[in-house]
């Protein structure tokens, strides 16, 4: 009987030890080339996320999500809950995008650009480094005894994650309610916001607990992304993958040992240091082939590249590849799944594009009140209407007005004869709308109402207009 491989690995993670218990992971300093390569890249992205809620285009904030009160701006293009189609279609861009990225590449994402990754490994990971030494001297600080040394390094690490997740927490709360209002509520102090500041501390100590403590049981446990892995890769797709074929040999893996020659005993070129498994930051053994808990960080690429340089092998024993590479030679081709998401991607794309250039930048309605039927007043027939007029636009509207277009009548507004309208704001209000009653050659009547400023026409609207039925 054969006999079958053993795949008990599978069967926890590495973050649990086998008593249930939280088994924190002690990585080792990545040094190479695609580590430096992830620094550069990191370094430009936290400039990005730090920076892009205080980057303003046409008065517009970058990136906001004001959820509480419905503002959102996406690289500069402010969205209102009456272009919730935008956002939903922005949405499913980038699930399909992120689908086609994984099909074809696997988590690379999580590895070089998801903002968890790049704060831990880029940022907390390597303060601690700096702190408490490499994977051995944090080990040892980790059992020994809580004398001067330890409380000294532990304090300060502890402080400067708390800073740290402070900023972010600030910079955080700038995506949500915009960064004048944060920069506002900074001059004015905390003690004049103290709901702000409570909710900022909240934000801080979510933040802190994720980095400190449950660091990469995010990507293991909370992120549902690594177990889509299952059903989106296949033996096409590109991952951080041990060369099992060259590795393992005929006679599998064994430890290094300069006098034999490796070709002529059949042993693979893995020589079983297990430096692949303690460079990498959620502690699993990249040669047992794709697993959930890999985000493709190509730490151990770039430690085994070290090693096989060292003995004398060729490097690329771990490598950016897919099994049919190693297994058949097969070089990376576009399958038909990852053309048909590329045709559906450029689709939506190209919708959203046009949507947004159809777009307007001032959205009025105008509806009739409900339960309201028409008036007869002499000559004319009388509607009543509530109207909403949106300003999406950095610049206030101070003299708007409404009149009937390609039809005789008058607009009365109930409080005002014109309206003014803030940036970025919302005026609503009731008008009657009166038409001589020649005019009114239906029951229901549809009627077009152009919307100005300054008597320059902005925007233009339709609405159902009510008479009687006889016009005799």
């Amino acid at each position: 009987m054969a006999t079958l491989p053993d795949e008990s690995f599978r069967d926890s993670i590495g973050t649990i030890s086998k008593e249930g218990k939280r088994n924190f992971i002690f990585p080792k300093k990545p040094v190479g080339k695609y580590y430096e390569r992830r620094k550069l890249l990191s370094y430009a992205l936290l400039i990005f996320l730090l920076g892009a809620p205080f980057v303003k285009i046409n008065g517009n904030q970058f990136l906001l999500f004001n959820v509480l009160e419905r503002k959102f701006s996406i690289f500069g293009f402010p969205f209102w809950p009456q272009d919730f189609y935008l956002f939903v279609i922005s949405m499913i861009i980038g699930v399909v995008g992120l689908t086609l990225f994984t099909v074809a590449f696997g988590r690379i994402f999580c590895g070089w650009f998801c903002p968890q990754t790049i704060f831990m490994e880029m940022v907390f990971r390597r303060i601690e480094f700096w702190i408490d030494g490499d994977r051995g001297a944090q080990m040892r600080l980790d059992k020994q005894k809580w004398d001067a040394e330890k409380i000294r390094k532990r304090v300060t690490k502890w402080f400067i994650f708390f800073v740290i997740s402070f900023v972010i927490a600030n910079v955080f709360l700038a995506y949500l309610i915009g960064s004048d209002k944060l920069l506002e509520y900074i001059h004015e102090g905390p003690l004049e916001n103290k709901s702000t500041l409570i909710a900022l501390l909240i934000f801080t100590g979510v933040f802190y607990f994720v980095f400190a403590w449950f660091r990469e049981q995010v990507c293991i446990i909370a992120c549902p992304y690594g177990r889509m892995q299952g059903v989106l890769l296949d033996n096409k797709s590109i991952n951080v993958a041990y060369d099992h074929v060259r590795g393992e040999g005929k006679a599998g893996r064994a430890k290094w040992d300069k006098r034999e020659n490796r070709a002529e005993t059949g042993k693979g070129d893995c020589i079983d240091c297990k430096q692949c498994v303690h460079v990498c930051p959620t502690g699993i053994d990249i040669r047992n082939g794709t697993q959930l808990e890999c985000i493709n960080c190509t730490a151990c690429i770039d430690e085994c590249d070290t090693i096989m340089d060292k003995v004398g092998l060729p490097k690329g024993l771990i490598r950016y590849a897919s099994e049919d590479e190693i297994v058949k030679k097969e070089k990376f081709v576009l399958t038909p799944r990852m053309k048909g998401y590329i045709a559906v991607l450029s689709i939506l794309v190209a919708v959203l594009i046009g949507l947004l250039f159809l777009r307007n930048d001032v959205e009025a309605n105008v509806f009739r009140l409900p339960g309201q039927l028409y008036e007869k007043k002499g000559d004319v027939i009388s509607n009543v209407f509530t109207y909403k007029v949106v300003n999406k636009t950095v610049n206030d509207f101070k003299n708007v007005s409404f009149k009937l277009e390609k039809i005789e009548g008058t607009i009365r507004l109930v409080g005002n004869s014109h309206v003014e309208v803030k940036e970025g704001a919302l005026f609503q209000g009731t008008m009657f709308i009166e038409i001589p009653i020649q005019e009114v050659k239906e029951d229901k009547m549809k009627i077009k109402i152009g919307v100005y400023n300054d008597g320059k026409l902005i925007e233009s609207t339709t609405t159902t207009f009510l008479g009687p039925r006889s016009f005799k």
